[in-house]
């Protein structure tokens, strides 16, 4: 399909205890990561690779199997979710194709369940957003309208499913070259309303992800992740059981949107006191709210978010009580005025030029 690969998955009839062993024996580093459905991750030259034990499921229920090792590769590749994803290739070179339309479902970029996709949902949920997570990534074609119209009507059981399985999709959606095309199909079959229990604004992600091509911004999915939970942050949060940094980040991202700057003091300022990464995120925002974005000066500030690198404020809680001040709250709020002096200022005054303030300051509050 000419994409970069970026993980490498393994099969084998080995049981994984004996992986493990052989690992062992060759001085191969091997993790158990999941070794109850199979899977051992070894790690060779500080890069992952996931050996999984050919299986067939013997009991699901929706969200995990329970599953019985097989040497039989047919069997491991009917319990896969689609079939570009059954396929297999030798480490001569030699591909295998057991279910038959793998290759072409592949080099068409065509999704399509291996067998009936309610049994394919019914075993596992999660299946449903990878339907559209593989379209964003690797969907050249509108996806089989069965595998479609499956999604739509089992799209309630995405809500049994746990957050963290529910964001390490959406997340790779989200960063994905066709994640438009994909979110729009969520959205055109309520898919999407699924993700958590609150609006979920799809068009001001597709409006985001436009001005991102427009402005050739990388993807960013918690940046795309703040558009579709504008409204819902905390629910949407939550339920996706994000990391601290990423909820902050969110959080933070809607707390305030940006509106371009007018002039270099300006965007200087906001940049220091969100940070740069929090000032696109707002400027990108609310631009994507707005029918009246000015693409220069949302540029321009894009640049010196890009360029400028905030300088460190000189002076701090030491440098008050050597000068006389007691410790307690008005350490800080006098610190304030001088540092906002100092961005006033344009980031000029050196650590001699903020002392000298923050002793005028001191004296004349005594």
């Amino acid at each position: 399909m000419d994409l970069p690969v970026t993980d490498l998955d393994m099969a084998t009839d080995l049981p994984p205890d004996r992986v493990m062993a052989l690992a062992q024996a060759a001085k191969i580093r091997a993790i158990p990561t999941g070794i109850e459905h199979g899977t051992v991750t070894l790690v060779v030259d500080h890069v992952p690779i996931e050996v999984t034990t050919l299986r067939r499921d013997l009991e699901t229920d929706g969200r995990r199997a329970v599953v019985a090792f097989t040497d039989d590769w047919t069997a491991d590749a009917e319990r896969r979710d689609f079939t570009l994803n059954a396929l297999y290739l030798d480490p001569d070179g030699t591909l295998y194709d057991p279910t038959g339309d793998g290759l072409a479902d592949a080099r068409a970029g065509r999704l399509r369940f291996v067998g009936m996709p309610e049994n394919r949902i019914r075993e596992d949920a999660l299946r449903i957003l990878r339907l559209f997570r593989f379209l964003a990534s690797h969907g050249r074609k509108d996806p089989d309208p069965e595998a479609v119209s499956a999604c739509a009507e089992l799209a309630p059981l995405i809500e049994t499913l746990s957050g963290e399985r529910v964001w390490a999709e959406l997340r790779k959606l989200l960063a994905a070259d066709g994640a438009a095309s994909a979110l729009k199909l969520m959205d055109q079959t309520d898919v999407i309303r699924h993700l958590w229990a609150g609006p979920v604004r799809t068009d001001r992600t597709l409006r985001l992800i436009e001005l991102e091509a427009e402005l050739g911004r990388p993807a960013d999915p918690v940046r795309r992740l703040s558009a579709l939970a504008s409204g819902a942050a905390a629910i949407a949060a939550e339920r996706l059981r994000l990391s601290n940094a990423d909820r902050d980040r969110l959080e933070r991202a809607l707390a305030a949107e940006q509106p371009p700057a007018s002039d270099e003091p300006a965007r200087r300022a906001a940049i220091y006191r969100s940070g740069a990464t929090v000032f696109v995120d707002r400027l990108l925002l609310s631009a994507a709210n707005s029918i009246s974005t000015e693409p220069q000066l949302l540029a321009e500030d894009l640049t010196v978010a890009d360029d400028w690198a905030p300088p460190g404020f000189p002076i701090g809680g030491a440098d008050a009580l050597a000068l006389g001040m007691k410790p307690g709250p008005k350490v800080g709020t006098v610190l304030r005025g001088v540092e906002e002096w100092w961005i006033s200022g344009g980031f000029t005054a050196d650590r001699e030029a903020c002392l000298s303030e923050l002793k005028s300051r001191i004296e004349g509050d005594e």
